[in-house]
């Protein structure tokens, strides 16, 4: 199999919006700090306990962040799709990766050093404005997430992540992200459930399921569904 072609990082560097204020001689710098990561599918990245010396961005493919609990029962994260990152947070700890990453997909990332990242926040405060609210949108995710384990049935936590992938109003077609069993790992539920719930709103007449192809018939009485 050939090699990936080789990235070109000062262009990508650009289009990274912590990255697009930044001069051509601080791009240059962060780029003599990053290094491009090809990983095939299942490959993982850093398992827990590893030490981060940096963050990664996602140019193509997904990551899984997960952790497994002492019976072998994986619970995902996070899942980390292109043009997003991953780890700044962790990176300021001086702690240990508290979760493991591995690729759904054959993924190309970018690492981006901690040393160049520290330099950048002490010379410019816009730069550390902007680490931050990147990590406070991940934090409020994160929230969001606990939340709607918290609060909503298995059924609403299904309809709520379908509707979010459509994100339309109208009868659609949607092919699932990645596989069922990541999907209900992420949405705290059993494969077992996801595809009960999968079935019944089948036989509701709401969707339509071929393999990882969903058609959403009507968005709309799906919603009123979820309440």
């Amino acid at each position: 199999m050939a090699s990936p072609p080789p990235i070109d990082i000062p262009t990508l560097l650009k289009r990274i919006p912590l990255f697009s204020e930044l001069s051509d001689a601080d791009l240059e710098r962060v780029g003599r700090y990053t290094r491009d990561r090809h990983i095939a599918r299942s490959e993982v990245l850093f398992q827990r306990g590893d030490q981060p010396h940096g963050f990664y961005f996602v140019v193509s493919g997904q990551v899984k962040l997960a952790f497994s609990s002492p019976q072998g029962t994986e619970k995902v994260v996070e899942i980390v799709g292109p043009m997003q990152s991953f780890g700044e947070a962790v990176m300021f700890m001086n702690k240990p990766y508290p979760v493991f990453a591995e690729a759904l997909t054959e993924t190309t990332l970018i690492h981006i050093g901690q040393a160049v990242v520290s330099e950048l926040i002490d010379q410019d405060p816009s730069f550390a404005h902007k680490l931050l609210a990147g990590m406070s949108i991940r934090l409020h995710s994160l929230v969001h997430d606990v939340e709607t384990y918290s609060l909503r049935s298995s059924i609403q936590r299904v309809i709520g992540y379908l509707l979010q992938v459509a994100d339309s109003d109208s009868p659609c077609e949607i092919d699932l992200p990645t596989s069922k069993q990541v999907i209900a790992s992420r949405l705290n539920l059993t494969p077992e459930t996801l595809s009960r719930i999968f079935h019944d709103l089948s036989e509701s007449g709401l969707i339509s399921v071929h393999g990882k192809h969903i058609t959403l018939h009507d968005p709309a009485r799906l919603a009123r569904h979820q309440v």
